[in-house]
């Protein structure tokens, strides 16, 4: 689960993390002038919020100004007529869909006198099984870009423990901080990495970190990602998840608790268990054609479960094939090939469907299927089934 930038800030500001004032608007932005009062400045930064990165770089389809979905300005009457002009506009960065997101909400925060940016997240290395910090001189940019370009100027710590988050001096000179300023970045950090663990994030990520003229360390912006599987433990989290800005496909997919990422290609992907998924999506690349998505089912694969994915899948204007790939443990490959067999006949499902099984019952299922006198195709072998898919695309 995503949030948006002044929503980790508040739940940020309950670990005493140095964060600017500012204030959110949702809809609509009649009260700003009012509330610019109690929030220091002029300089004031008027910020789009959406859920992806490059906002300042980006550009609107409605474009009032030629600056991006970060602005700065020094009055009252331009931050009511920045903030106007974003609020119910159509934001495009490099990492929306080319159709941009609609801004929805503006966050208006203090200015402060920059002058050096660092990038700093919290994750989890998964080869190491801990927490990991991620730390850049470089900030303020893609760190994809820096790990590119210049890898030498990121520095990673591990932690070995859920409780004490300690960084070694030796960083210092790396980051090029004074003793004040490594001081104040050690208990950032400590605090960042208890906000992680008691919130149950997957991601802290704060870029730009910003050190002031007078030697201050502020969290400039924020982004944090809250991990599913852990939602029943964060009520009060939950609670702010913006329906707004999902996917309405991915959305439906959730709610029947199947996964679902609408991606570029022509092959829709129906499998389950994500691994399967993934090594599906890599075959059909390598037979030169891209996957329209990701989807997995889960562990139940029925009839009901099955008709959801058909209608998804083809609801994308792109699909041309469907790849269908099954591994049966439990839900038995015979019992997901009738569900299959029910669903497109149901739907009345016309895109051409290749279908693999493995595991138990894979041949009961195959034959169900190539005997269903419904132009279905089910193909054992992983690499002649996929190819299947995307010449039955072309």
């Amino acid at each position: 689960m995503n949030l948006h930038e002044h929503q980790a800030k508040d739940l940020l500001r309950k670990y005493n993390l140095p964060i600017l004032d500012g204030k959110s608007y949702i809809m609509n932005v009649e009260d700003l002038d009012k509330d610019l009062r109690n929030i220091k400045g002029p300089p004031w930064v008027i910020k789009s919020q959406i859920h992806a990165g490059g906002r300042g770089a980006g550009t609107f389809l409605n474009p009032f100004n030629d600056k991006g979905g970060v602005q700065i300005t020094n009055t009252v009457e331009d931050a009511k007529k920045i903030a106007k002009g974003m609020m119910g506009n159509t934001l495009i960065t490099k990492q929306t869909v080319s159709e941009g997101k609609l801004v929805n909400r503006v966050y208006i925060e203090a200015g402060c006198a920059i002058d050096r940016e660092y990038y700093l997240s919290i994750l989890l290395d998964r080869n190491q099984s801990k927490i990991m910090l991620m730390v850049s001189d470089a900030g303020g940019v893609d760190i994809e870009d820096v790990a590119e370009k210049t890898p030498e100027r990121i520095q990673y710590v591990h932690f070995d423990n859920l409780e004490n988050f300690i960084i070694s001096k030796n960083l210092q000179d790396k980051l090029n901080f004074s003793n004040n300023e490594f001081n104040q970045f050690r208990e950032i950090t400590s605090n960042l990495c208890k906000a992680y663990v008691e919130m149950d994030a997957s991601l802290i990520e704060i870029n730009p970190l910003v050190v002031t003229k007078d030697e201050q360390l502020i969290l400039l912006d924020a982004k944090i990602n809250i991990d599913d599987n852990a939602l029943f433990r964060q009520p009060q989290i939950e609670k702010l998840k913006d329906a707004s800005e999902e996917n309405e496909l991915e959305l439906e997919a959730s709610e029947n608790d199947m996964v679902y990422i609408k991606l570029d290609g022509k092959i829709g992907c129906m499998v389950n268990g994500a691994g399967l998924a993934m090594a599906t999506m890599d075959i059909i690349k390598q037979f030169g054609m891209e996957p329209a998505n990701f989807l997995d089912l889960g562990g139940t694969a029925n009839k009901e479960r099955a008709i959801k994915a058909f209608k998804i899948i083809q609801s994308d204007k792109n699909v041309k094939s469907v790849f269908i790939n099954i591994f049966g443990g439990i839900i038995h490959c015979d019992m997901i090939a009738s569900g299959i067999i029910d669903a497109i006949t149901e739907l009345d499902f016309k895109l051409p469907v290749v279908i693999r099984f493995q595991g138990t019952n894979s041949k009961k299922g195959r034959d169900i299927i190539n005997n269903s006198s419904l132009g279905l195709f089910s193909i054992d072998d992983f690499s002649n089934a996929a190819q299947k898919a995307v010449e039955l695309a072309e």
